[in-house]
């Protein structure tokens, strides 16, 4: 799937991105603190940079690399021990930074980083 052009994902950040971001990241916290609601909160953490700036992950072939994901037993330990609280905060320092013309370019990449950071879930590009 191709990106959006970078004047129209621009905008989004502009118009949207930028004070949708934390609801997302703060929605998707609590219902991780859910039984109930934690499937749809891990999805809406992986979401997280389409959120801010429409970016289109692309999620990882396990068969077409040789790095692949790790297990799903691993990434949920990794999650209940530190995945929880770390993710939480670094989405939340990074959506800070987004709205501030200085930490702009180190949120962006933080926020794609948020899934490995939160569940050792990794994706492409």
């Amino acid at each position: 799937m191709s990106q959006r052009s970078l004047l129209t994902r621009a905008l989004w950040f502009v118009v949207v991105g930028w004070w949708a971001t934390p609801v997302v990241v703060n929605v998707a916290w609590f219902l991780c603190g859910t039984v109930v609601g934690a499937p749809l909160g891990v999805k809406l953490i992986n979401l997280v940079p389409t959120v801010l700036t429409l970016k289109e992950p692309r999620s990882l072939d396990e068969s077409a690399t040789g790095r692949g994901q790790r297990s799903l037993a691993v990434r949920a330990l990794y999650f209940v021990l530190v995945g929880w609280w770390l993710g939480w905060l670094w989405a939340n320092v990074a959506s800070f930074l987004a709205v501030t013309v200085v930490g702009l370019p180190l949120a962006i990449p933080m926020v794609d980083r948020l899934p490995l950071v939160t569940s050792l879930y990794r994706f492409d590009g």
